[in-house]
C-alpha cells in the first residue's frame, strides 16, 4: 500500500509538470450514478458493495453474491440534458468479480443556425437543422480479494466516445483503480480516477468549422486543440454501520474528494483542492431506507466581491424487496449551492432471486 501511494504521488507530479492538462475534462463522469449514493452526497467510496461499485470503487464488486443489474435515468438543467446509466456485474468465484457499465450524457435536438443566412444575406429558417451532442463511457471492471484479510482491489478500463453533431468527435481511453479495507466493522476506501490520465483525441470537421470561423471576423481562426487530457482525482472514504435492536441500522460515511489543481473547493491550494462529503443511511429491517448527505462545499465570490461558502444537501429514500431495490434522491435541497436541484430515480435488481 505504501509503495502504491509513493508511485501515485510521483506519477501525478510527473504528469502535471510534463504536459498540460485540463482542470475540467470528461466532467460527465463525475456526476455520479445510483440514487442511493447520490442521496448520501456520494460518500460511498468505502461502503459500496454492489453492481454500482464499478463506478464508485471497483474493489467493492467482490462483495457480490450473484448477478446484478442497475438502471438510472435523470434529467439535468431543466430537462435539457439527459443522463442514462446501465450496469451489470457478477462474481467470478469466491475471490473475484467483474462488471460492465455504460453511461450516456447528452443534449438532443440542438438548433444548428450556422447556415441561417444564405449567400445573399437573407435569413432563411428552412436552413436550420438539428443535431445532438453526447458523451459516452463504456467501462469494464475487475475486482479481486488480496491475500491480506479484509483487503480487496479493483480496476476500471474506460473507453470514452464524445460526439458533437457532425462538427467534431473524440475517442478516449483511461484507467481507474481502487482499494477497500475492513477492520473491526470500520471500512476504508481509496479510489483514484484517471490514474494514468485519460486521453481524448478529437477529430474536427474542418469544413463545418470553417463556417463558424467566418462568422465573426478575427475570431475562431485557429482550430481548437485536438488532444484533451484528464488529470487524476483521488477519493478517500471511511464508514461504519451500526445495528440497533436487530431491526434498525445506521450507516455513517465520509469522503475526502481531491483534485490536483486549484479550484473553488473549500480547501484549495495551488497543488491540490479538497471537497469533503458526509452521508447517512438509516435502515429498517433491510427493507426501507432514509438517506441524507451534504457535499460540494465551494467558496463562491458574490457580486460585492465577498466570499460565501455554499454546499449541496441531498436526501433520499429507498425500498428493497426480494432482490429489487428502487431508490430516489433529491439533490441540492434548499438551494444552498449554485447547482439546480434534481429528482433522480434508480433501479437495482439481484437476478439470483429469480432462480430460487
Amino acid at each position: 500500500m505504501k509503495n502504491f501511494l509513493c508511485f501515485l504521488f510521483i506519477f501525478i507530479c510527473a504528469t502535471n509538470y510534463g504536459q498540460t492538462v485540463r482542470k475540467y475534462s470528461n466532467e460527465f463522469l463525475n456526476i455520479g450514478v445510483d440514487a442511493a449514493a447520490l442521496g448520501m452526497a456520494n460518500a460511498v467510496t468505502s461502503s459500496t458493495s454492489d453492481v454500482n461499485s464499478g463506478y464508485w470503487n471497483p474493489a467493492g464488486l467482490v462483495h457480490l453474491e450473484d448477478h446484478q443489474v442497475a438502471l438510472m435515468h435523470a434529467n439535468y438543467f431543466a430537462n435539457i440534458a439527459k443522463y442514462d446509466y446501465l450496469a451489470y456485474a457478477s462474481p467470478i468465484d469466491d475471490e473475484s468479480a467483474w462488471g460492465i457499465s455504460l453511461i450516456r450524457f447528452g443534449v438532443d435536438d440542438i438548433l444548428n443556425t450556422t447556415e441561417l443566412i444564405d449567400s445573399q444575406g437573407n435569413i432563411d429558417y428552412n436552413r436550420i437543422s438539428l443535431f445532438s451532442t453526447a458523451d459516452y463511457a463504456f467501462t469494464f471492471s475487475y475486482a479481486r480479494k488480496l491475500p491480506v484479510e479484509g483487503f480487496q482491489y479493483g480496476i476500471n478500463a474506460k473507453i470514452i466516445r464524445r460526439v458533437i453533431g457532425k462538427f467534431a468527435n473524440a475517442w478516449g481511453f483511461g484507467f481507474d483503480a481502487g482499494v477497500q479495507f475492513e477492520r473491526n466493522d470500520w471500512k476504508f476506501g481509496l479510489m483514484v480516477r484517471d490514474i494514468t490520465t485519460t486521453y481524448n483525441v478529437w477529430n474536427i470537421n474542418e469544413k463545418e468549422y470553417q463556417k463558424v470561423s467566418e462568422a465573426v471576423a478575427g475570431q475562431n481562426q485557429e482550430l481548437p486543440e485536438s488532444t484533451e487530457i484528464t488529470a487524476p482525482k483521488l477519493q478517500l472514504g471511511i464508514s461504519k454501520k451500526f445495528i440497533f435492536h436487530y431491526d434498525y441500522s445506521l450507516l455513517a460515511a465520509a469522503n475526502m474528494n481531491m483534485r490536483f489543481a486549484q479550484t473553488n473547493d473549500i480547501i484549495s491550494t495551488k497543488y491540490a483542492s479538497v471537497d469533503p462529503a458526509l452521508g447517512l443511511e438509516f435502515g429498517y429491517t433491510n427493507l426501507v431506507f432514509v438517506r441524507a448527505g451534504v457535499g460540494n462545499f465551494q467558496n463562491v465570490t458574490q457580486i460585492d466581491d465577498t466570499e460565501k461558502v455554499t454546499f449541496q444537501p441531498n436526501i433520499g429514500l429507498g425500498f428493497k424487496y426480494r432482490g429489487i431495490a428502487v431508490d430516489y434522491a433529491l439533490t441540492n435541497l434548499g438551494n444552498q449551492s449554485s447547482a439546480l436541484y434534481s429528482n433522480i430515480f434508480s433501479l437495482k435488481v439481484d437476478l439470483g432471486q429469480f432462480r430460487r
